[in-house]
């Protein structure tokens, strides 16, 4: 989609399936599920989609996905998935200067590294500044250091080379604007560091929702205890940034939506909020 000078692209890298254990294996796309679903053996089936960016100068990318490791199917250990997907927009790794990290999930970072064939992990985009919150990083290491690293949470292994190889800025402020019209918004909730974007120009604007709204079905559920750091915090953002977003007439772009990726906010006429697509 444009949006003012920006266009935006959807990278989904198709409907996955959540196991117990913390594993994440890809599954066939299930039409008749919207949002996040159930496999018939009972797991959770989500969704992955990246976002890329780009006003011709500029070649952002919000969350990297899973990459082509998790894939049991694929031969293509050594490359990310999001290298396909660009690929179809005329896009190389090479080409982008940011990547975004809503917070440090595995299922939302995974895509950034690789290891290569002498074992060395490497900078899915190497020419790229990767942009976390201070609060998500500090975050993180508390949760691997109490054992928190199943591929639902934590695993930072690669993360901690880039992050020692000067990929990483880490934002202290609670509103970064990194280029003119693209701000990052420390949200808080699901993690203490959790950061939206905002996409803004010529009063047109969006938001990439990470986790703080994973799919379209969540849209007027508030609670989960067991999914966020701050549950109060979490509905607190969430309130906020619907009320604000449906008073802007502003897109939303969910990350973990398997079909109802991006639309704009209306009401029913119970006053909840629905998805318009378009």
């Amino acid at each position: 989609m444009q949006l003012g000078r920006f266009t935006i692209e959807q990278l989904s890298e198709g409907q996955f399936e959540l196991f117990p254990d913390g594993k994440i294996n890809r599954t066939p796309v299930d039409e008749s599920i919207s949002g996040y679903g159930a496999s018939s053996s009972g797991n959770n089936l989500a969704g992955i989609n990246p976002v890329y960016v780009t006003d011709g100068t500029h070649h952002i990318l919000l969350d990297t996905g899973l990459g082509w490791g998790l894939d049991s199917g694929s031969s293509y250990t050594d490359v990310s998935n999001i290298e396909t997907n660009l690929d179809v927009f005329g896009i190389v790794p090479d080409d982008i200067t940011h990547v975004i990290l809503s917070h440090l999930h595995y299922d939302h970072t995974a895509g950034s590294s690789y290891t290569d064939s002498t074992a060395t992990t490497r900078p899915a985009f190497p020419n790229a500044t990767y942009l976390a919150q201070h609060a998500e990083w500090n975050y993180a290491l508390q949760e691997v250091n109490r054992g928190e690293v199943s591929s639902e949470f934590y695993n930072l292994d690669d993360i901690y080379r880039l992050y020692a190889n000067d990929y990483f800025a880490l934002i202290q402020s609670q509103n970064k604007e990194i280029i003119p019209g693209i701000t990052l918004i420390r949200t808080g909730g699901h993690t203490p560091g959790h950061q939206i974007v905002k996409i803004q120009d010529q009063g047109v604007t969006a938001y990439f929702l990470g986790d703080l709204i994973p799919t379209e079905t969540e849209l007027n559920f508030f609670d989960q205890p067991t999914k966020d750091a701050d549950p109060l915090e979490m509905k607190k953002a969430k309130v906020n940034l619907l009320s604000t977003a449906y008073q802007e007439k502003a897109f939303l772009l969910f990350y973990h939506s398997i079909h109802s990726k991006i639309g704009q906010l209306d009401k029913d006429r119970d006053r909840n909020f629905v998805l318009r697509e378009i």
